[in-house]
């Protein structure tokens, strides 16, 4: 069974630009959705006397770390509402400070056409002493809007349901991509500049091999390209993407944990993740957990 489901994934892979300038968060466009739609204004929203939102971008220059905004005028507004959303948490805004206080690593931030439902981050360089130094988030002009599957995106397809019946807004859902971003630039930051070099030069050669040799994933030569790479393009295009998920999770456990539904949503992404990602379930769990009962729910 997996072998089979290793197989058919990697078919959808080579399709794709795996590793290539951006790492594309494929969201899925409901039907129920109409372009350019903006929240009601009797939609729940929740305040923080702590955060202020800023009228400025953060700005650094290239010989420190920080955050660059760069932001075309006419996506300004909406990305400041998605920005205020995911800085309405406590760990929206640690998390901010974190890169925006960086002593190093400059994080772009940008919105552009292409991917108009997703977001994706690339464009990562490293110094001489092996850290990241550069790392770019690319947003699609309607990240409020569309939700990817639930096979690779747990959380932020559960938000659905919620964000139809006017619960939740679709900035929480643009937050929550802005978040799943952030923890890929997290998981980047702590992978050496070698390793993604060597899995750059070696998806290519494994997904020639992989078409040539009627699609099986045990052939020897993608085993010792698997163990090079420290995984085959599945499993490490899932592993990034849970880890984009866990961060997400974290976003919506602070953002929901006061509302009435947030069991539920929880319990909806443990069932997500108990049939699509068992192998990377502890990483959620331990979330769930990680603020006790209250927002573990039934999560054991």
């Amino acid at each position: 069974m997996r072998a089979t489901r290793l197989s058919s994934v990697l078919m959808l892979l080579t399709s794709l630009l795996w590793f290539g300038p951006a790492q594309r968060l494929n969201a899925q466009q409901s039907a129920s959705l109409r372009p350019e739609r903006q929240s009601s204004t009797s939609l729940r929203k929740r305040n923080s006397d702590a955060y202020v939102p800023s009228e400025h971008p953060v700005l650094t220059d290239s010989e420190s770390g920080g955050i660059r905004e760069v932001i075309d005028n006419k996506y300004k507004k909406r990305y400041q509402e998605w920005k205020d959303e995911f800085l309405s948490t406590e760990i929206g805004r640690a998390q901010w400070e974190l890169y925006s206080r960086h002593p190093h690593l400059v994080v772009t931030i940008t919105v552009a056409r292409g991917n108009t439902h997703g977001a994706g981050s690339g464009k990562y360089k490293w110094n001489d002493q092996g850290e990241l130094i550069a790392a770019t988030i690319t947003l699609g002009t309607g990240i409020n809007e569309g939700f990817p599957s639930a096979v690779y995106y747990p959380v932020m397809n559960a938000l659905e349901p919620y964000e139809s019946s006017q619960l939740l807004g679709g900035n929480v859902l643009a937050a929550a991509k802005i978040a799943h971003e952030f923890g890929h630039v997290m998981k980047m930051a702590s992978t050496s500049e070698a390793a993604y070099r060597t899995q750059l030069k070696l998806v290519p050669v494994y997904n020639k091999i992989f078409l040539s040799n009627g699609h099986n994933v045990n052939d020897p030569q993608l085993v010792e390209l698997a163990q090079q790479m420290g995984g085959n393009p599945v499993e490490l295009w899932e592993d990034r993407e849970y880890w984009g998920e866990a961060n997400a999770m974290l976003y919506l456990r602070d953002r929901v944990a006061k509302e009435s539904f947030h069991c539920k949503l929880f319990n909806k992404i443990k069932r997500s993740v108990e049939e699509y990602a068992k192998n990377y379930e502890e990483r959620f769990t331990e979330i769930a957990k990680s603020q006790g009962v209250t927002y573990a729910c039934s999560w054991k």
